[in-house]
């Protein structure tokens, strides 16, 4: 009898997830798959699950597989697959929920704290011969209030984290329960006005795309930090670059955009006030392991059933 298929939406999954797959011919997608790659492998092999690390899949792949029992997510964020298709066609979608939260959470702390810091810029200087002391002035965030906006396993991570510097810690949101007592339950206006830093840890959904807007800007502090390692689509670009420029925001900390991989000419490149990094918040050596277990054995526990 020939084995059954998993799909991997990737060139790689970690050795000890494989090794728990073993049962099962793998198939990978490659560094940079698009849906159209996916939907012809699936038409291929008809794979009974598919392990997601990059790419979109919708409808179209989960046609071109009858077979196919369940789409496991590698990370916890499951907006690039069509759950409502998956939904109708009783395939099961299944995320490593909190495999990564340490590895984000720390990424989002890096972006803060370069953000507050000045970190790239001044070393862009020291290494160009310059010596700013006598004209340069960081933010201290001791003291200082951070909102953040979704509290799982990484926000909450994150919450730990900026108490320890200090910082006062508001929190959003609806589903979150017995949060710990460093974190203030707060509505998105309170957020809004009084927080001297954001930062996103909500997953993108129809209700909140564009949550950061020109109007919600708009309401912020003068000069509150914006860091983003959750969404890019939970961001108005567009209205946070106005507001970068004209100074109602101090620095956005990025890791997330709204079109990825960011191509060239977009405009955060070479603009003043923007940390970016490539959407490497959850890619850390531990977390390739750990998201790869999470995922392989989700998908297991339903193939297993």
């Amino acid at each position: 009898m020939s084995r059954a298929t998993i799909v991997i939406t990737a060139a790689d999954l970690a050795p000890q997830a494989l090794a728990l797959l073993t049962d099962y011919d793998i198939v990978y997608a490659g560094k940079t798959p698009t849906e159209d790659d996916i939907v012809a492998l699936c038409r291929q092999h008809n794979p009974v699950a598919i392990i997601v690390r990059y790419s979109k899949v919708g409808a179209a792949a989960m046609d071109a597989a009858p077979a196919l029992k369940v789409i496991s997510k590698h990370g916890s964020g499951t907006d690039t697959i069509d759950k409502v298709a998956a939904k109708a066609r009783g395939i099961e979608v299944v995320a490593a929920v909190g495999a990564n939260a340490a590895a984000v959470a720390e990424q989002a702390l890096a972006l803060l704290l370069a953000c507050a810091k000045s970190v790239p810029q001044l070393n862009e200087r020291m290494h160009a011969g310059h010596w700013d002391k006598a004209t340069h002035k960081s933010l201290e965030l001791g003291g200082r209030t951070i909102g953040l906006i979704g509290l799982g396993a990484i926000g909450l991570r994150f919450a730990k984290m900026v108490d320890a510097l200090g910082m006062r810690v508001l929190g959003f949101d609806p589903f979150a329960k017995n949060l710990p007592e460093y974190v203030q339950p707060a509505d998105l206006e309170t957020i809004w006005r009084e927080s001297d830093a954001i930062s996103l840890h909500c997953p993108l959904t129809d209700d909140n795309r564009h949550l950061l807007n020109a109007e919600t800007l708009a309401r912020c502090k003068q000069g509150v930090i914006v860091v983003n390692t959750a969404r890019g689509g939970l961001i108005d670009e567009a209205a946070l670059l106005a507001a970068v420029q004209n100074g109602k925001v101090r620095m956005g900390g990025l890791d997330s955009f709204a079109v990825e991989p960011m191509t060239a000419g977009h405009p955060f490149q070479h603009q003043p006030g923007f940390i970016l990094s490539p959407h490497i918040g959850g890619v850390t050596s531990d977390a390739y392991v750990t998201m790869g277990l999470g995922a392989a054995r989700n998908a297991l526990a339903v193939l297993n059933r």
